[in-house]
């Protein structure tokens, strides 16, 4: 707070500094005093003292005050900083973000689609491991089960972005290869590779899982494999009512099945049996170890939620010049 005088409040502060109220005396102690200040008569210099006293107090207070708020200002400039340092730099990959801008100048200036191809995938690479740090930072403040919906969500936010620039432009056979490995690892290199290290680090002791939970997931899975399977049957068989019509209705048909099942297992698992999704508690140490051990946030949540948004927009741009220069070799090839 900020302390504003003029002259007369200062003039009236230093009087009542150098001569302050008595509290009421008895005839008694107004006579004892009287006498007292008759044989001690009142000196000007004890008042040019305390005068100079009070300038020096308030000099202070006016220091101290502006010292207060030069801080904050530094704290204010210095978090983006430590921010941007904590974010685009701390981190050991970032060494690969300058390939996404090199990839950039390379497609304006020289016509090798293959360089531009491979160093948009060097620029992509970091972007998507700093996507899931940002959103690892933000799920610290939502709690594990936002905080897992968030990192579903923005880890596949990558594929996503490419798949629409390559639908653009018409490449529906990178978009399927796309899904199809993107099935593939996370049903099978992800998963083993979890339970995997999960045996390795917790031996000691049987991984447990909710089966309620598990069942939902697996519901969920399976739904998605049916999904993608009778389009694909249906092609292939030759069993179509109408050559082409058919098998498209069934895949928008599909498409929207499964949009609606992952709506309503967001409303389970955010609303309906929040408790299904809670850490299994196994062991009072342990617990007491791991509450101990809590992470604690790098970047607040406002920092972490502006750095989703710059990231994911600089992933599409770089996400663009690599399905250009896809589009581009194919182009060539084809000609050849």
């Amino acid at each position: 707070m900020d302390f504003d005088f003029d002259n007369a409040h200062l003039d009236r502060i230093r009087v009542m500094f150098i001569f302050p109220e008595r509290p009421t005396m008895g005839p008694a102690e107004e006579k004892a005093d009287l006498e007292f200040e008759e044989e001690i008569p009142f000196s000007p210099s004890q008042a040019t003292r305390k005068v100079h006293a009070f300038d020096f107090e308030s000099s202070q207070l006016a220091s101290h005050m502006g010292f207060s708020h030069s801080w904050s200002y530094k704290q204010i400039h210095i978090r983006p900083i430590r921010s941007i340092y904590i974010v685009l730099i701390k981190a050991k990959i970032n060494v690969l973000l300058p390939f996404g801008p090199l990839a950039i100048l390379l497609h304006y200036f020289t016509g090798k689609h293959g360089w531009v191809f491979f160093f948009s995938l060097l620029g992509i690479t970091p972007l998507a491991e700093r996507l899931g740090y940002a959103t690892e930072q933000l799920a610290l403040f939502t709690g594990p089960t936002v905080g897992g919906l968030l990192n579903a969500t923005f880890g596949n936010v990558t594929e996503m972005i490419i798949s629409i620039y390559a639908l653009k432009n018409g490449m529906i056979r990178v978009v399927q290869q796309s899904l199809l490995g993107s099935i593939l690892s996370n049903m099978l290199l992800v998963l083993g590779c979890a339970f995997f290290t999960g045996g390795i680090a917790h031996y000691k002791k049987v991984q447990e899982f909710d089966k309620a939970a598990a069942l939902v997931n697996s519901g969920l899975l399976l739904m998605a494999v049916m999904g993608t399977m009778f389009p694909a049957v249906l092609h292939f068989t030759h069993s179509e009512v109408h050559f082409g019509r058919s098998e498209l209705s069934l895949s928008r048909f599909s498409s929207c099945i499964m949009l609606v099942a992952y709506a309503s297992y967001l409303f389970f698992q955010l609303k309906s049996q929040p408790n299904l999704y809670k850490p299994i508690e196994e062991g009072g140490e342990n617990n007491d170890k791991d509450s101990d051990e809590d992470e604690i946030p790098e970047i607040t949540h406002w920092e972490a939620i502006g750095w989703l948004f710059i990231l994911t927009a600089w992933l599409s741009v770089l996400s663009g010049y690599l399905v250009d220069a896809i589009r581009a070799k194919g182009s060539v090839e084809v000609k050849y």
